[in-house]
Protein backbone atom coordinates (compact mmCIF):
# COMPACT_ATOMS: atom_id res chain seq x y z
CA UNK A 1 0.00 0.00 0.00
CA UNK A 2 3.11 2.08 0.86
CA UNK A 3 4.72 1.85 -2.47
CA UNK A 4 1.86 2.50 -4.01
CA UNK A 5 0.19 5.77 -2.68
CA UNK A 6 4.01 6.98 -3.13
CA UNK A 7 4.14 6.08 -7.11
CA UNK A 8 0.43 8.42 -6.97
CA UNK A 9 1.72 11.25 -5.53
CA UNK A 10 4.80 11.08 -6.93
CA UNK A 11 2.86 11.15 -11.02
CA UNK A 12 0.77 13.74 -9.32
CA UNK A 13 3.09 15.97 -8.44
CA UNK A 14 3.13 16.44 -4.77
CA UNK A 15 5.27 16.63 -2.62
CA UNK A 16 3.97 18.34 0.46
CA UNK A 17 1.89 15.13 1.75
CA UNK A 18 1.76 12.92 4.76
CA UNK A 19 0.59 9.11 5.04
CA UNK A 20 -0.80 8.17 8.72
CA UNK A 21 -1.20 4.48 9.23
CA UNK A 22 -3.51 3.66 12.47
CA UNK A 23 -3.00 0.57 13.95
CA UNK A 24 -5.84 -0.24 16.07
CA UNK A 25 -3.92 -3.29 18.15
CA UNK A 26 -3.37 -5.76 14.95
CA UNK A 27 -2.80 -8.97 16.02
CA UNK A 28 -0.19 -9.38 13.77
CA UNK A 29 3.15 -7.48 13.27
CA UNK A 30 1.56 -4.37 11.67
CA UNK A 31 3.19 -2.15 14.05
CA UNK A 32 6.55 -3.34 13.95
CA UNK A 33 6.13 -2.74 9.81
CA UNK A 34 4.57 0.53 9.82
CA UNK A 35 7.64 1.64 12.64
CA UNK A 36 10.08 0.16 9.76
CA UNK A 37 8.57 2.49 7.29
CA UNK A 38 8.05 5.74 9.40
CA UNK A 39 11.74 5.49 10.08
CA UNK A 40 12.28 5.69 6.00
CA UNK A 41 10.48 7.67 5.25
CA UNK A 42 9.73 11.08 7.64
CA UNK A 43 6.27 12.07 5.25
CA UNK A 44 5.11 8.52 6.76
CA UNK A 45 3.46 8.63 10.84
CA UNK A 46 1.94 5.88 12.68
CA UNK A 47 -0.60 5.59 15.41
CA UNK A 48 -0.47 2.88 17.86
CA UNK A 49 -3.87 2.16 19.55
CA UNK A 50 -3.54 0.85 23.29
CA UNK A 51 -6.02 -1.95 22.19
CA UNK A 52 -9.26 -2.87 19.60
CA UNK A 53 -10.99 0.33 19.82
CA UNK A 54 -12.73 -0.62 16.14
CA UNK A 55 -12.58 0.84 12.72
CA UNK A 56 -14.32 3.95 13.39
CA UNK A 57 -12.21 4.81 16.41
CA UNK A 58 -9.29 4.58 14.73
CA UNK A 59 -10.60 6.32 11.46
CA UNK A 60 -11.16 9.60 14.37
CA UNK A 61 -7.48 8.76 15.84
CA UNK A 62 -6.35 9.14 12.82
CA UNK A 63 -8.32 12.30 11.28
CA UNK A 64 -6.89 13.67 14.78
CA UNK A 65 -3.90 13.33 13.77
CA UNK A 66 -4.00 14.78 10.22
CA UNK A 67 -2.96 18.00 9.31
CA UNK A 68 -3.23 18.47 5.59
CA UNK A 69 -5.90 20.21 3.62
CA UNK A 70 -7.03 17.38 2.01
CA UNK A 71 -7.86 13.84 3.95
CA UNK A 72 -8.48 10.77 2.30
CA UNK A 73 -9.46 7.97 4.42
CA UNK A 74 -9.46 4.60 3.51
CA UNK A 75 -8.49 0.71 4.75
CA UNK A 76 -5.37 -0.75 4.13
CA UNK A 77 -6.63 -4.04 3.06
CA UNK A 78 -6.11 -2.69 -0.36
CA UNK A 79 -10.41 -3.33 -1.34
CA UNK A 80 -10.21 0.30 -1.31
CA UNK A 81 -7.89 0.66 -4.69
CA UNK A 82 -5.17 3.76 -4.06
CA UNK A 83 -5.23 4.34 -7.78
CA UNK A 84 -8.74 6.24 -7.46
CA UNK A 85 -7.08 8.75 -5.44
CA UNK A 86 -6.46 11.41 -8.69
CA UNK A 87 -10.14 11.14 -9.27
CA UNK A 88 -11.45 12.40 -5.96
CA UNK A 89 -8.69 14.97 -5.63
CA UNK A 90 -9.74 16.75 -8.82
CA UNK A 91 -13.35 16.27 -7.98
CA UNK A 92 -13.23 17.92 -4.80
CA UNK A 93 -11.19 20.32 -6.26
CA UNK A 94 -14.39 21.02 -8.22
CA UNK A 95 -15.89 23.17 -4.81
CA UNK A 96 -16.77 20.51 -2.41
CA UNK A 97 -16.00 19.62 0.86
CA UNK A 98 -16.41 16.00 0.73
CA UNK A 99 -16.30 13.56 -2.08
CA UNK A 100 -17.70 10.02 -1.24
CA UNK A 101 -16.08 6.72 -3.11
CA UNK A 102 -19.28 5.02 -4.43
CA UNK A 103 -17.90 1.06 -5.25
CA UNK A 104 -20.20 0.24 -8.54
CA UNK A 105 -19.79 -3.01 -8.28
CA UNK A 106 -18.63 -4.46 -4.73
CA UNK A 107 -16.01 -7.02 -4.44
CA UNK A 108 -17.46 -8.55 -1.10
CA UNK A 109 -18.71 -12.32 -0.34
CA UNK A 110 -22.61 -12.99 -1.35
CA UNK A 111 -23.19 -13.21 2.52
CA UNK A 112 -21.90 -9.67 3.57
CA UNK A 113 -23.27 -7.45 0.42
CA UNK A 114 -26.55 -8.74 1.79
CA UNK A 115 -26.35 -7.67 5.75
CA UNK A 116 -24.69 -4.74 4.16
CA UNK A 117 -27.72 -3.96 2.32
CA UNK A 118 -30.52 -4.70 4.94
CA UNK A 119 -28.37 -2.58 7.50
CA UNK A 120 -28.27 0.40 5.55
CA UNK A 121 -31.97 -0.26 4.50
CA UNK A 122 -32.97 -0.16 8.28
CA UNK A 123 -30.35 2.45 9.09
CA UNK A 124 -32.42 4.94 6.20
CA UNK A 125 -35.80 4.11 7.65
CA UNK A 126 -34.81 4.94 11.02
CA UNK A 127 -32.51 8.03 10.69
CA UNK A 128 -34.69 9.49 7.85
CA UNK A 129 -31.72 10.29 5.42
CA UNK A 130 -30.62 8.42 2.29
CA UNK A 131 -27.75 5.78 2.80
CA UNK A 132 -25.78 3.61 0.12
CA UNK A 133 -24.76 0.10 0.69
CA UNK A 134 -21.88 1.24 -2.14
CA UNK A 135 -20.37 3.62 -0.02
CA UNK A 136 -18.30 3.48 2.73
CA UNK A 137 -15.45 5.03 4.33
CA UNK A 138 -13.13 5.56 1.19
CA UNK A 139 -13.30 9.28 0.22
CA UNK A 140 -11.64 12.36 0.35
CA UNK A 141 -13.00 15.39 2.41
CA UNK A 142 -11.60 19.15 3.53
CA UNK A 143 -10.06 20.13 6.59
CA UNK A 144 -13.13 22.16 7.19
CA UNK A 145 -15.60 18.53 6.93
CA UNK A 146 -12.91 16.94 8.86
CA UNK A 147 -12.49 19.35 12.01
CA UNK A 148 -16.01 19.60 12.31
CA UNK A 149 -16.44 15.56 12.90
CA UNK A 150 -13.61 15.92 15.36
CA UNK A 151 -15.62 18.37 17.01
CA UNK A 152 -18.33 15.83 17.35
CA UNK A 153 -18.55 14.64 21.25
CA UNK A 154 -20.41 11.48 20.72
CA UNK A 155 -19.35 8.11 22.55
CA UNK A 156 -20.76 6.09 19.44
CA UNK A 157 -18.70 7.19 16.09
CA UNK A 158 -19.78 6.09 12.80
CA UNK A 159 -17.72 8.04 10.61
CA UNK A 160 -20.32 7.35 7.29
CA UNK A 161 -23.16 8.88 9.20
CA UNK A 162 -20.92 11.51 10.79
CA UNK A 163 -19.41 13.02 7.82
CA UNK A 164 -23.09 13.71 6.51
CA UNK A 165 -24.80 14.48 9.28
CA UNK A 166 -22.35 17.99 9.59
CA UNK A 167 -23.31 18.53 5.97
CA UNK A 168 -21.05 21.02 3.73
CA UNK A 169 -21.22 20.55 0.26
CA UNK A 170 -20.86 16.83 -0.61
CA UNK A 171 -21.35 14.32 -3.87
CA UNK A 172 -19.98 10.87 -4.69
CA UNK A 173 -18.25 9.18 -7.75
CA UNK A 174 -17.79 5.89 -8.75
CA UNK A 175 -14.82 3.79 -8.19
CA UNK A 176 -13.23 0.55 -9.03
CA UNK A 177 -13.44 -1.66 -6.02
CA UNK A 178 -11.18 -4.66 -5.51
CA UNK A 179 -10.99 -8.00 -4.00
CA UNK A 180 -9.47 -8.88 -0.93
CA UNK A 181 -6.46 -10.45 -1.72
CA UNK A 182 -4.77 -10.99 2.08
CA UNK A 183 -6.65 -12.24 5.14
CA UNK A 184 -10.15 -11.60 5.85
CA UNK A 185 -13.12 -9.01 7.61
CA UNK A 186 -12.41 -8.49 10.68
CA UNK A 187 -16.43 -7.81 10.97
CA UNK A 188 -17.86 -10.81 12.21
CA UNK A 189 -21.82 -11.32 12.09
CA UNK A 190 -21.69 -10.12 16.05
CA UNK A 191 -19.76 -6.97 15.65
CA UNK A 192 -21.76 -5.85 12.49
CA UNK A 193 -25.36 -6.60 14.61
CA UNK A 194 -23.25 -4.50 17.44
CA UNK A 195 -22.47 -1.69 15.44
CA UNK A 196 -25.56 -1.60 13.62
CA UNK A 197 -27.59 -1.27 17.32
CA UNK A 198 -25.25 1.70 18.70
CA UNK A 199 -25.46 3.31 14.78
CA UNK A 200 -29.68 2.98 15.36
CA UNK A 201 -29.59 4.38 18.74
CA UNK A 202 -27.02 6.91 18.10
CA UNK A 203 -28.04 8.76 15.52
CA UNK A 204 -31.46 8.73 15.43
CA UNK A 205 -34.59 9.06 17.81
CA UNK A 206 -37.02 6.83 15.97
CA UNK A 207 -36.16 3.66 17.41
CA UNK A 208 -37.43 4.95 20.69
CA UNK A 209 -40.45 6.71 19.66
CA UNK A 210 -41.37 3.47 18.07
CA UNK A 211 -40.50 1.41 21.70
CA UNK A 212 -42.53 4.28 23.01
CA UNK A 213 -45.82 3.85 20.23
CA UNK A 214 -45.28 0.00 21.02
CA UNK A 215 -45.46 0.92 24.88
CA UNK A 216 -48.78 2.42 24.43
CA UNK A 217 -50.66 -0.16 22.58
CA UNK A 218 -49.86 -2.80 24.65
CA UNK A 219 -51.09 -0.92 27.53
CA UNK A 220 -53.89 0.55 26.13
CA UNK A 221 -54.89 -3.34 24.72
CA UNK A 222 -54.26 -4.56 28.11
CA UNK A 223 -56.81 -2.06 29.76
CA UNK A 224 -58.84 -2.77 27.27
CA UNK A 225 -58.83 -6.78 28.29
CA UNK A 226 -59.01 -5.77 31.55
CA UNK A 227 -62.33 -3.97 31.55
CA UNK A 228 -63.68 -6.94 29.21
CA UNK A 229 -62.68 -9.58 31.97
CA UNK A 230 -63.97 -7.06 35.10
CA UNK A 231 -67.10 -7.21 32.70
CA UNK A 232 -67.82 -10.66 32.61
CA UNK A 233 -67.11 -10.68 36.07
CA UNK A 234 -69.81 -8.97 36.64
CA UNK A 235 -72.23 -10.05 34.70
CA UNK A 236 -71.23 -13.70 36.31
CA UNK A 237 -69.71 -15.42 33.39
CA UNK A 238 -66.54 -16.03 35.92
CA UNK A 239 -67.61 -18.70 38.35
CA UNK A 240 -63.67 -19.33 39.66
CA UNK A 241 -62.99 -16.97 42.97
CA UNK A 242 -60.01 -15.20 42.18
CA UNK A 243 -59.64 -15.62 38.50
CA UNK A 244 -60.84 -12.25 37.81
CA UNK A 245 -58.19 -9.89 40.32
CA UNK A 246 -55.21 -12.80 39.20
CA UNK A 247 -56.02 -12.04 35.48
CA UNK A 248 -56.96 -8.11 35.84
CA UNK A 249 -53.36 -8.06 37.38
CA UNK A 250 -51.59 -9.58 35.02
CA UNK A 251 -53.09 -7.87 32.20
CA UNK A 252 -51.58 -4.33 34.25
CA UNK A 253 -48.26 -5.26 34.65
Amino acid sequence: MYARLVYIFKNLNIENYEILFVNDNSPENDWQVIKKIAQNDSKVKGINLSRNFGQHYAITAGLAHASGDYIVVMDCDLQDKPEEIPNLLKKIQEGYDSVLARRANRQDRFFKKIISKFFYWVLSYLTETKQDAAIGNYGIYSRKAVQATILMKDTIRYFPAMIKWVGFKITTIDVVHAEREIGKSSYSLRKLLNLALDVMLSFSEKPIKLAMKLGIIVSGLSIMFAIITLIKYSMGYVLMPGWTSLIISIWIL
